[in-house]
C-alpha cells in the first residue's frame, strides 16, 4: 500500500505576475525549485493566503534568482499580483517510508520570493 505524505513546501511568497493567456501552470523561479526539491512538470497545489483558494496545477522552471512567481492559464483567475501563497508537493510511498521520511521547507524573503 502506499500512501500519500507532504514532500515540500515553498511558504509565503508573494505573486509577481498572472498570465491568463498562457496554456496553464506555474511558474516557479529555478533556486526555488532546487531548494524545495520540486521537479518541473509536478503536480504541486497552491494555497492563497490572500483569499483562501485552494488549487493545483504543475510546475514550469522560470529564471534563476528572479523572484519569479507567475500562475498561468486558468489558475491566473484564483490568484491576483502580490497575492501570498504557498506551494505543496507530495508524495507517495509506503508507511515505513514515511515514518523516516523529511520534508523540504523554504522560507523564501516575503518581499522579494529570494532565499536568504
Amino acid at each position: 500500500m502506499l500512501i500519500e505524505v507532504f514532500k515540500s513546501k515553498i511558504h509565503r511568497v508573494k505573486v509577481t505576475e498572472s498570465d491568463l493567456n498562457y496554456i496553464g501552470s506555474i511558474t516557479i523561479d529555478e533556486d526555488l525549485i532546487d531548494a524545495a526539491g520540486l521537479i518541473v512538470g509536478e503536480r504541486v497545489y497552491i494555497v492563497n493566503v490572500n483569499n483562501g483558494e485552494r488549487f493545483d496545477t504543475y510546475v514550469i522552471k522560470g529564471t534563476r534568482g528572479s523572484g519569479e512567481i507567475c500562475l498561468n492559464g486558468p489558475a491566473a483567475r484564483k490568484v491576483h499580483k502580490g497575492d501570498t501563497v504557498i506551494i505543496i508537493a507530495y508524495a507517495q510511498m509506503s508507511p515505513e517510508e514515511a515514518k523516516t521520511f523529511q520534508p523540504k521547507i523554504v522560507f523564501p524573503n516575503e518581499d522579494t520570493n529570494l532565499l536568504t
